[in-house]
């Protein structure tokens, strides 16, 4: 990427500051703040974890009914995770008026934006992706799905999040913005939800799984592209 920006130095020089290096600055903070707010990193991962256990006892315990209802199951607890952490993406930022010198840097937004969104996946996203296997196997999911669901949703929990913050950075400067933001994201994550717990259930089927994988990964590389512009967009709108 080619440099956008000078720092000056005490001596009155000048170093330049490419935007592979603000977006690598933006990130590494971004994981040392989550790492410093233990609960923050832990509230999703639990909620998760708690979601999925509560099924066995609200539904049925007999193993056929569990493993018709595993992957709707793990996804639907995976989404409902994502929702949970949306709101610590831009949240603190904006309270403590770093959110505005972002806005004002002279690096590209679209960069900036996106290290935040793959921050926010790393300490939300991955850690359900890699409990997922432990939780399939308490629902009696078939060994042979196993990697179908890591897979999927290794492919689709960035999207949850990508698209989620578009949500988020529309309701940022709002008090109270629960209900409307579960309005706004749901409906973008909702065909995630559908295709990556219907590959799943294909598996036992026998049923090929590549248009699953094609689709995901269009949706993934879809909101790449497109949801750090309207989080972006959407930022500069709720903070001035």
């Amino acid at each position: 990427m080619k440099q956008q920006t000078l720092d000056s130095l005490p001596d009155g020089h000048a170093t330049p500051v490419s935007t592979f290096t603000a977006f690598r600055a933006t990130l590494r903070r971004d994981l040392l703040i989550a790492l410093k707010r233990r609960n923050d990193l832990l509230n999703p991962l639990m909620f998760f974890l708690i979601v999925v256990s509560l099924f066995p006892l609200g539904v049925s315990s007999d193993p056929q009914e569990l493993t018709r209802i595993a992957a709707g199951t793990v996804w639907v607890s995976a989404l409902l995770a994502s929702m949970l952490s949306l709101d610590n993406l831009y949240r603190a930022d904006y309270e403590d008026g770093s959110l505005e010198q972002l806005l004002l840097s002279p690096q590209p937004l679209y960069f900036l934006v996106l290290a935040k969104n793959i921050g926010h996946w790393l300490v939300s996203g991955l850690p359900v992706v890699l409990l997922s296997p432990l939780l399939a196997y308490m629902l009696y999911l078939p060994a042979d799905a196993y990697w179908t669901l890591v897979f999927t949703l290794l492919l689709g929990t960035p999207v949850l999040s990508l698209f989620g913050s578009i949500g988020v950075a529309l309701t940022v400067g709002l008090g109270s913005r629960g209900l409307i933001l579960a309005v706004i994201v749901l409906p973008l994550t909702v065909p995630v939800l559908i295709i990556g717990a219907k590959a799943v259930a294909d598996v036992s089927l026998g049923l090929p799984l590549a248009m699953h994988y094609s689709l995901l990964g269009a949706l993934l590389a879809l909101s790449l592209s497109l949801a750090p512009l309207a989080s972006a967009a959407a930022l500069k709108i709720s903070v001035n």
